[in-house]
């Protein structure tokens, strides 16, 4: 295990608890490449989940996505940032190329453009979402998900109905 790799998993075993830890860790592994899309990955969950810095958030999700646009794990973190913070054109976009990354988890990735499209209050593309997404799983996971979500769509129509 390269150093690098040391301080990123010493990094991950503290998040988010000891964020101290976690940014020493951090600046450590970034020094000796600062262009590990993990390590880029997880200063952007620093700044956006902990911090609500989100400018540094999507400047770090993007550098990690230059660095390995097959990085995987970046695209649900970075998508949720951009749906947080109303870049809903731009997390789209990011939803649709992330559908043609190689080993994506297609079924996270459709929950989060189900979430989108019911923030935005296109039920009908949600409701549609939801049946690819169930057309795809493969377990349980998601039925939660799926379930709630279509209960709050159902009375978030019957509301704009009134």
């Amino acid at each position: 295990m390269s150093s690098i790799d040391r301080y990123l998993s010493k990094a991950l075993d503290a998040y988010p608890y000891n964020l101290e830890e976690v940014i020493e860790s951090l600046d450590y592994a970034l020094s000796g490449d600062n262009n590990n899309a993990a390590t880029l990955c997880l200063y952007g969950r620093v700044y956006a989940e902990q911090l609500q810095d989100y400018v540094t958030a999507k400047a770090y999700f993007q550098d990690a996505l230059a660095a390995d646009m097959r990085a995987v794990f970046v695209y649900p973190y970075f998508i949720q940032l951009l749906i947080d913070f109303d870049e809903d054109v731009e997390a789209e976009k990011l939803i649709d190329f992330a559908l043609t990354v190689k080993g994506i988890d297609k079924p996270l990735i459709l929950s989060k453009l189900i979430i989108l499209k019911e923030k935005l209050g296109q039920f009908k593309e949600a409701k549609r979402d939801i049946a690819k997404l169930k057309s795809i799983v493969l377990n349980d996971d998601y039925q939660v998900f799926m379930d709630k979500t279509e209960a709050r769509i159902k009375v978030k129509k019957k509301q704009n109905s009134k």
